[in-house]
């Protein structure tokens, strides 16, 4: 695996997905990422006005361009901790400036770098930030596999922002230009979908960010219909999402404390909205986390964690994280805590259990998915 990011004036930076595992198999960049840094060698733009980054993965344009100390926005920890350890392996000082996806973008930047995020929420969220701070001038590049730049992310651009082109495709990628019509009005930035919980009095609101942000994912529905009730204890929903397990936990187990922890931020703001809407007095018993799974949590720190764990890592399928949250949940469970654990069948999650935990049992099946209880008995 090629771990080698070439930088267009020469050089390059060593780059690696977080967490590091040789096991990855996969690139930390793609080839929008060298696309658009080969188009910034022939661009004019204003190097003394902000330079602002979105969506940067594992740090290649905000590292490759850092001696110009660019705002990078991302919504994701995991990307956020790829950044600090690449920039460490690189001997370089973070002197960018963080911000996470809910933030307000620096006014009137001189350049704003995109790649495209993976739903079209997030991208109408993204420019919606951009329409309200980018001025006549500011240069406009996104980057994207070619076979996600569709005619219609182009009106999106064109719609919200002002003219806008597109480049020939070059290694299976493709640039998106645009400029700010001024004429356009700046837009809000775009309220949290809502709607509400079947078989409930609850309402479940949901950010650009979040997973299945339109419905409840069936996974979750099905977990839904398990969640234990009466317990007291320490639960966390890990990899929350928009937190309905987690809530649903808070409202039939009054004497227990949830944390909800995710990766992103739009998620867990997302989870504490819906814990403060719809469970006003559960707030005292619940915490929100922005986490890489379970980082500096110690043992004996839950009796349950609940998990509906991902397969995907931005656009590649993995079952890294769903490994890293099954290893933690271990970790941190006391002895006798159980991890609830909702899967689709194909993936073999109880064989990983099994290994892990040394024991686990099917609480329930369907055609698609499988509860699984791991108990934690060292």
């Amino acid at each position: 695996m090629n771990h080698h990011f070439p930088l267009p004036e020469g050089g390059e930076l060593e780059l690696h997905r977080y967490p590091r595992q040789a096991r990855h198999g996969l690139q930390a960049w793609e080839a929008a990422d060298e696309y658009i840094m080969n188009e910034l060698a022939t661009l004019d733009w204003d190097r003394h006005a902000p330079l602002v980054i979105l969506n940067d993965g594992f740090g290649a344009l905000t590292l490759g361009l850092h001696s110009h100390r660019p705002y990078t926005l991302t919504d994701s920890r995991i990307a956020e901790l790829a950044l600090a350890a690449n920039a460490a392996d690189n001997g370089i000082e973070p002197g960018w400036r963080a911000l996470n996806s809910l933030e307000e973008l620096p006014g009137t930047p001189g350049l704003v770098l995109m790649k495209l995020p993976k739903t079209n929420a997030m991208l109408e969220y993204q420019l919606a930030a951009i329409s309200r701070v980018a001025g006549p001038n500011t240069q406009i590049v996104a980057g994207a596999k070619a076979k996600d730049v569709h005619t219609s992310t182009l009106k999106l651009f064109e719609q919200m922002l002002g003219p806008t082109r597109t480049s020939l495709a070059w290694k299976k990628a493709r640039l998106i230009f645009a400029e700010r019509d001024m004429n356009i009005a700046p837009m809000a930035a775009p309220a949290p979908l809502s709607w509400p919980l079947e078989g409930t009095h609850f309402t479940l609101h949901n950010h650009a960010g979040v997973f299945s942000r339109a419905s409840l994912d069936i996974g979750a529905r099905f977990m839904l219909e398990h969640l234990p009730a009466n317990r007291p204890g320490r639960v966390i929903d890990l990899g929350c999402g928009n937190g309905v397990l987690g809530l649903m936990t808070l409202a039939r187990n009054p004497q227990a404390t949830v944390t909800f922890v995710d990766e992103s931020h739009m998620a867990v703001e997302s989870a504490r909205l819906n814990v403060e809407r719809n469970l006003p007095e559960a707030m005292e018993r619940a915490r929100f986390v922005v986490n890489n799974c379970l980082d500096g949590m110690g043992p004996d720190s839950a009796d349950l964690v609940l998990c509906n764990p991902p397969f995907h890592q931005q656009q590649a399928i993995t079952d890294h994280i769903a490994w890293q949250m099954m290893t933690d949940a271990r970790r941190v469970l006391r002895r006798g805590g159980e991890l609830l654990l909702v899967g689709n069948r194909h993936l073999d999650y109880h064989q990983k259990l099994k290994r892990l935990f040394g024991n686990q049992r099917v609480v329930a099946s369907n055609r698609k998915f499988v509860i699984l209880r791991a108990i934690h008995t060292a």
